[in-house]
């Protein structure tokens, strides 16, 4: 019988995926949650102002989308004070961090990141089968200078460093990140992930000119402008590293209602920060409910907390089960020292209603 003649690399790779998401879960409990407290998204949604533009967009969603996202680039470019041409817009994070890995990664190209962080870059680093070379976290936190040290050591040709991290919702300065700079190997490119960068402390974001060609920065629209289902991030480099792109992305990728849809978005700033000032107020009751119950919730420039639940791995996911099981849809950490932690999305207030009601029974289950 006929079949595909896989690559040897293919036939190799796990069938897996990094997230199994909540639609999936559903399905296989037969019932659906109350609250999706899982996946990071923005409850709060996008500007009623990108809904507006959506919608309008829809009676052209017959064309292509724009190739080059003009309008949304030439918003991009003025809004950060960069050339159009240190950008290129992608479908989200996800997509952009699979394009960037194509362009860099052979067979057997080193790669450093943290062990536990993003998973989805792992994934596509093995993929293309680089060899990935993990750190462990110097506590709650990603280690810039030893993640740059590795990458001398091993000849990487890529590092991956969040700022903020997900999953433990912790940041460094932006001039931490600057002065550790100086240990990335000549030929070694910092990939720096900024998706939860606009929740984050004045001084978060690292002063890195956009034409430097040792990083490329990459955020989203999935995030603080709630917008993750219509799939639209971009990344900002050195205008070399962005025209290489071209060379392999997905030319007509996104559609035309993510685009009209994201630069309604960008420029309708005060929803942004009535969104900043929700999410600071849910964070603020996610660490109440932790301590009333007795936990540690890890301080956050994301929207979502991080709580340490006080004991090993294996306790943590046993108070996991019980909130799923009571009809929370949340996640963990999942390596080691970190998955003694859940992590819970910023939501509304009835969602937070059902987790603080939830907590103490899945507490008590779990230690039963």
């Amino acid at each position: 019988m006929s079949h595909p003649r896989y690559t040897d690399l293919i036939l190799s790779l796990p069938a897996s995926v990094p997230f199994v998401g909540p639609e999936v879960q559903e399905r296989t409990r037969g019932a659906p949650f109350a609250a999706r407290l899982g996946a990071n998204e923005n409850v709060f949604g996008p500007s009623p102002h990108a809904l507006t533009a959506m919608r309008d967009a829809l009676e052209g969603i017959w064309q292509y989308g724009d190739s080059a996202s003009f309008d949304l680039k030439e918003a991009l470019s003025a809004h950060l004070d960069v050339t159009p041409e240190n950008l290129v817009i992608g479908e989200g994070i996800d997509g952009l961090l699979g394009y960037l890995v194509r362009l860099l990664i052979a067979p057997g190209d080193a790669v450093v990141t943290s062990d536990g962080a993003y998973p989805t870059f792992n994934y596509h680093v093995s993929g293309f089968g680089g060899v990935l070379h993990k750190l462990p976290y110097n506590g709650d936190h990603e280690d810039p200078d030893a993640l740059f040290a590795k990458a001398a050591e091993v000849d990487a040709k890529l590092v991956y460093l969040a700022n903020p991290d997900n999953p433990m919702g912790s940041w460094h300065e932006g001039d931490t990140i600057l002065r550790a700079l100086d240990m990335l190997p000549e030929g070694c490119l910092l990939l720096l992930d900024e998706a939860y960068v606009e929740f984050a402390p004045e001084g978060t974001a690292p002063r890195i000119a956009a034409d430097d060609p040792r990083v490329i920065r990459m955020r989203t629209f999935s995030k603080a402008y709630g917008m993750a289902g219509a799939r639209i991030g971009y990344a900002i480099g050195a205008p070399d590293l962005i025209r290489s792109f071209d060379k392999i992305r997905n030319h007509f990728g996104l559609n035309r209602a993510a685009q009209a849809g994201a630069l309604a978005a960008l420029q309708d700033q005060d929803w942004l920060a009535q969104t900043l000032a929700r999410v600071d107020a849910s964070r603020r009751q996610i660490a109440d409910i932790a301590a009333k119950n007795g936990l540690i919730a890890l301080p956050s420039a994301t929207n979502f907390v991080t709580i340490d639940c006080g004991a090993d791995g294996d306790f943590a996911r046993r108070v996991l089960a019980s909130l799923v099981n009571q009809d929370l849809f949340v996640r963990m950490p999942f390596a080691a020292p970190h998955d003694r932690c859940i992590r819970i999305s910023c939501g509304r207030e009835a969602d937070l209603a059902l987790f603080r009601a939830a907590l103490p029974k899945a507490l008590a289950e779990a230690r039963a």
